[in-house]
């Protein structure tokens, strides 16, 4: 049999599956993957033990059920002002993760060019690669992390067709302020580029720092695919339900292709995150303020440890520079320190394309139990 196709290259077996076995094998406290160890609301899981009860285990509609469709439009009104039809402005998804991979297979021609922020999810280059274009990196580069627009201008040429943007910034924790979001605006003015904006963790923004939608600025609504998700806000990261905003053309145009991927999905969680995102202000608020105190406990036990740590304006992530405890190369200090310590980690390398940026750097995932976070800082004294 012939070899698999060329843009599967580099693809392997990811960083998660790896570090994820290696927790399994070595009994470790497991701060790699970015998934809650606690549900979310119990109201949002009976809501979806009572729609499959109540018979909604058939396809849903194609764009997702109405209810689901009137409250993400509602969700966008309420937090950001945003106005959408719910009938041709919106598109659910199987997560985030399928919204991206769409968008990408929508607006992506052979041989263009996508620009990301680097250190970027793992999923963007893959997406990338599906639809046949080129990835382009823009490095943010630590400590501050924040978006250079000079060199974000410098990456455009005429081969240029898509921004994609992740705010807030897995892993970083950067959340994109007015100056940087007004300069991406007026590169996807001048170069008429879409931009496919990734804004799953919205709601987890810490201290004085918010989150603006790219869709909110002037000359966005018609070239922005927005991004949104249930799986981080309501700690559901395995019912896979996400959604595209944007202007009717560019919802058409995401849908085309995401029929094809999954057609639907998700039939009884749709009605149970409807109802979710209706939710008071109080639960988005108890959300944030557990997660920041945290990432305090986590940022502080790390800085105790001798890590040099970038503390997150948002997401659930911590970054570490591991260069203070004498070690160079993330890859490797992730691979030994199950064994050494019984705790996992990601080593934030494998998000670059510019290595050496990301060689010292290892990232930490905070979205835990308390007790969970303070024995693995116990077990890291080991180091």
């Amino acid at each position: 049999m012939r070899g698999h196709a060329e843009r599967l290259n580099g693809l392997g077996t990811t960083i998660f599956a790896e570090m994820s076995a290696l927790a399994v094998a070595t009994g470790s406290v497991n701060l790699g993957q970015g998934f809650p160890d606690t549900d979310g609301p119990d109201s949002l899981l009976e809501d979806a033990i009572a729609a499959i009860r109540a018979g909604a285990n058939q396809y849903p509609p194609g764009r997702g059920i109405p209810a689901l469709r009137q409250a993400i439009v509602d969700h966008q009104q309420r937090f950001y002002n945003l106005t959408y039809d719910p009938d041709t402005e919106v598109l659910v998804t199987t997560g985030a993760t399928e919204a991206i991979a769409a968008a990408l297979l929508a607006f992506v021609e052979p041989g263009d060019e996508v620009i990301a922020l680097e250190p970027y999810y793992d999923s963007y280059a893959a997406g990338i690669a599906f639809a046949g274009g080129r990835r382009v990196p823009v490095t943010l580069r630590a400590p501050s992390y924040r978006l250079d627009l000079d060199e974000l201008r410098a990456a455009v040429t005429p081969r240029t067709k898509v921004l994609l943007i992740n705010t807030p910034h897995n892993p970083t924790g950067t959340v994109l302020t007015d100056v940087e979001l007004r300069g991406i605006r007026d590169l996807a003015v001048e170069h008429d580029l879409v931009v496919i904006t990734d804004e799953v963790y919205e709601h987890l923004v810490y201290d004085d720092h918010r989150h603006i939608p790219l869709a909110t600025y002037d000359g966005m609504a018609g070239r922005t695919v927005s991004i949104g998700s249930a799986g981080k806000t309501f700690s559901v990261t395995g019912w896979k339900i996400g959604w595209v905003t944007g202007s009717p053309e560019v919802v058409t145009a995401v849908t085309t292709a995401k029929q094809f991927l999954t057609y639907v999905s998700g039939s009884p969680f749709q009605p149970a995150v409807a109802n979710a995102l209706a939710l008071g202000n109080d639960y988005f608020d108890t959300l944030r303020g557990t997660l920041a105190s945290r990432r305090d406990l986590l940022a502080n036990g790390l800085q105790d440890l001798g890590f040099e740590v970038h503390r997150p304006a948002g997401t659930y992530f911590i970054t570490t520079d591991i260069r203070p405890l004498g070690h160079t190369d993330s890859i490797d200090f992730c691979r030994l320190l199950p064994e050494r310590t019984g705790v996992v980690a990601i080593p934030t390398q494998v998000f670059y394309d510019n290595k050496e940026a990301g060689r010292p750097l290892v990232r930490w995932a905070f979205c835990k139990k308390e007790e969970l976070l303070q024995e693995a800082l116990v077990r890291l004294q080991k180091l």
